[in-house]
């Protein structure tokens, strides 16, 4: 399966990344990716950006090193209500939004908890992607929130990163992933670097889904006119004007 954009990434925005924009996209470049999503933790998690960084992202250029620039966020999941860090007049402006739950901004609680989440995030029409969800500290009722993610549009990403740093992935995302591909659910494989040579490293997401032959179909950025399409459909009308062009 050839990926062609890396949809999960930060840079040293966050203090807990090292890179630049610059030499995360030079790396992108490198292994022939034609898409970059830059998506910086959002304000509550230690060492985060401000707002503003949010607010300001048009500055970047659409392009750098010849691969295209999806200005976005991974926000942080705060409650069982699905509420953000970010204002929705910021989420609004972005390209490609994350939901996420982490220990700093939402300590584990019970799996209800976690599905009064997830369930109250699929109906926000400002996600457009399901953060790492395969993490067992989150442990939810997956027949309820997977057809949730589904009737709602949600793209639910296959994290590699989390396969090392996240117990229980090993077992979870494949099970979720099956699920996925029952309820026709698109994914999307990333690599969450947070040092540019971890971009594009999507070794154990990829043989994951290949263990379980998942439809390469249902895998948008496996496919150029696939994932761009889905870019288009959500990407902030600042860039959707520059990607009209593509």
């Amino acid at each position: 399966m050839n990926i062609i954009a890396d949809t999960h990434t930060h840079t040293l925005a966050c203090d807990h990344a090292y890179s630049t924009i610059s030499e995360n996209a030079a790396a992108a470049a490198g292994k022939g990716l034609r898409f970059l999503a830059m998506t910086e933790h959002t304000p509550q998690m230690p060492g985060a950006p401000t707002p503003i960084h949010f607010m300001n992202l048009r500055a970047i250029p659409h392009v750098l090193n010849g691969v295209v620039l999806l200005k976005g966020a991974e926000a942080n999941i705060m409650d069982n209500t699905g509420a953000f860090d970010l204002p929705d007049h910021v989420l609004e402006r972005l390209d490609w939004v994350i939901a996420s739950m982490h220990i700093p901004t939402f300590p584990p609680a019970t799996p209800q908890a976690h599905t009064e989440a997830w369930l109250a995030v699929a109906e926000n029409p400002l996600v457009d992607v399901i953060g790492h969800c395969g993490d067992g500290r989150y442990a939810f009722d997956e027949d309820r929130v997977l057809p949730a993610f589904a009737k709602n549009g949600k793209i639910v990403e296959i994290n590699s990163h989390s396969f090392s740093a996240r117990p229980n992935c090993k077992e979870n995302c494949p099970r979720i992933a099956r699920k996925c591909a029952e309820l026709g659910i698109p994914i999307v494989v990333n690599s969450d670097a947070h040092f540019c040579s971890s971009i594009g490293e999507f070794t154990q997401a990829l043989e994951a889904l290949e263990a379980i032959d998942f439809p390469e179909e249902l895998v948008l950025n496996a496919d150029y006119e696939r994932f761009l399409a889905a870019a288009k459909a959500r990407a902030s009308k600042h860039t959707l004007r520059f990607l009209e062009t593509l």
